[in-house]
C-alpha cells in the first residue's frame, strides 16, 4: 500500500556543486548578451537554477520527461507537474568559481479541489550555502499536480495586465531560446520542445515558454531599473505563456519595491512578481 504524500512532510536532501563559470557565461549567450562573467563574479539573481542538476536515467522518467515520482519528491498520483512560483530572499551574493552547498526541505503538501479538477500543491525550501557556512539564498519553491485537461471543461478568464508601466521591454521567444534553457537546467519536460505533446496531451496552444527563465527576466529587469539587485523577490505563474508569440516584461517602481508583471500579446498576465530593496 503506498504511503500516504503527506509522509514527505519534513523529508531532506543536500546537494553540492560548484559554481563553474561557463554555465552562467552561457546563460548570457542564451539572452542574446556577450559572455562575461567570471569565477570572483557575482552570479546574477536566480541564476543558481543553473547548478546542482540531476540526471535520470531514461528509463526513470515519466511520460513528460521530468523524472518519475516517489524520490526525494512525493509520489503524488496527478500527472501533470508545473511550476507555481516562488519566495527569495538574498542574504549575500553568490560567488562564481565557489564550491556551495545546497539543502532542500519539503516543507508542505496540500491537496485541493480546483475549477479544473484535482490539484496537489507541494513547496520546498531550499537553502543555499558558500564555503564558509554563510547562507546566501533561501528560496521557497511551489509546485502544483493537476490532471490532464478535460475538452469540455470552463476556460478560465485571465486577468489583464496594468495597462501602464514605468519599464516595458519586449520579449521574442524562439525553440531555440528554450531549447537552450532547457539544456542548461538539464529540463527534460516535453511541453518546452515537443510540440505535438504540448498540444495534445497537455493541452496548450504551443510550446511552453519556461515560467522560471520569466521569473529570471523579471528579476532581471528589476535589477537594471533600481541599479542593484533585490532583497526579496516573489513569483507566481497566473497563464501560460504558450506559442512564439512576443510578450513583454513590465514594472513600477513603488518606493522600496517594485511591482512586476509579464503581459501577453493579449493582454493578459502571465506572470506577477515583487522586488523588494
Amino acid at each position: 500500500m503506498p504511503q500516504p504524500v503527506d509522509t514527505w512532510i519534513g523529508r531532506s536532501e543536500t546537494r553540492n556543486d560548484v559554481l563553474r563559470s561557463e554555465p552562467a557565461r552561457f546563460m548570457q549567450a542564451t539572452l542574446g548578451r556577450d559572455a562575461t562573467l567570471k569565477d570572483g563574479d557575482g552570479l546574477p539573481p536566480l541564476w543558481h537554477w543553473l547548478y546542482f542538476l540531476e540526471a535520470k536515467p531514461l528509463g526513470e522518467l515519466g511520460r513528460d520527461g521530468h523524472a518519475k515520482k516517489g524520490g526525494f519528491l512525493p509520489p503524488v498520483a496527478l500527472p501533470r507537474r508545473m511550476w507555481a512560483g516562488g519566495r527569495f530572499q538574498f542574504h549575500t551574493p553568490l560567488q562564481l568559481g565557489q564550491p556551495t552547498v545546497k539543502r532542500s526541505t519539503i516543507k508542505n503538501i496540500s491537496e485541493k479541489q480546483g475549477r479544473s479538477g484535482s490539484l496537489c500543491f507541494v513547496t520546498v525550501q531550499h537553502e543555499l550555502f558558500q564555503p564558509d557556512g554563510t547562507l546566501a539564498v533561501t528560496e521557497e519553491h511551489d509546485l502544483v499536480y493537476r490532471e490532464d485537461p478535460h475538452p469540455d471543461a470552463p476556460k478560465p478568464v485571465p486577468a489583464q495586465a496594468p495597462a501602464e508601466a514605468h519599464v516595458s521591454e519586449q520579449i521574442n521567444p524562439s525553440q531555440v531560446m528554450l531549447f537552450r534553457y532547457s539544456a542548461l537546467t538539464f529540463n527534460g519536460h516535453r511541453v518546452h520542445y515537443d510540440v505535438d505533446y504540448a498540444r495534445e496531451t497537455e493541452g496548450y496552444d504551443g510550446l511552453v515558454f519556461h515560467g522560471p527563465l520569466t521569473a529570471t527576466l523579471l528579476v532581471g529587469l528589476a535589477q537594471k531599473t533600481v541599479g542593484k539587485p533585490p532583497k526579496t523577490f516573489e513569483f507566481r505563474g497566473l497563464a501560460p505563456l504558450a506559442g512564439m508569440d512576443p510578450f513583454h516584461i513590465e514594472g513600477s517602481r513603488e518606493g522600496g519595491t517594485m511591482q512586476l508583471w509579464a503581459r501577453r500579446s493579449d493582454g493578459t498576465k502571465a506572470m506577477q512578481a515583487t522586488a523588494g530593496f
